[in-house]
């Protein structure tokens, strides 16, 4: 059994934000083994989002190991987001204002 997985400060405002804008989100961070943290699905589009907190300094925003060998393994969309603009492109939204 998987203890805790670590969760970015900023993952829980990014869903809330996400969710807002009437993105489906499935947290998986608790999966492990380097899946990343959030499936998002928008317009008939499901995106894998590995969240890392922006406000950390560069090296502590690197993929683990396991997280590293996921996304190279991995044959389909998979995107590293920091903040809601960054989500906001992955998912091609278009934000008003």
């Amino acid at each position: 059994m998987r203890r805790g997985a670590c969760v970015d400060e900023n993952q829980r405002e990014l869903v809330k934000a996400m969710r807002r804008l009437g993105v489906s989100v499935q947290l998986l961070h608790a999966v492990g083994q380097g899946c990343p943290d959030v499936l998002a699905g928008w317009k008939g589009r499901n995106l894998l989002l590995e969240v890392k907190d922006g406000s950390k300094v560069p090296s502590a925003r690197k993929l683990t190991e396991a997280q590293e060998e996921w996304h190279k393994a991995w044959r389909g969309q998979v995107a590293v987001v920091s903040s809601l603009d960054e989500v906001i492109d992955v998912l091609g939204l278009h934000r008003a204002g």
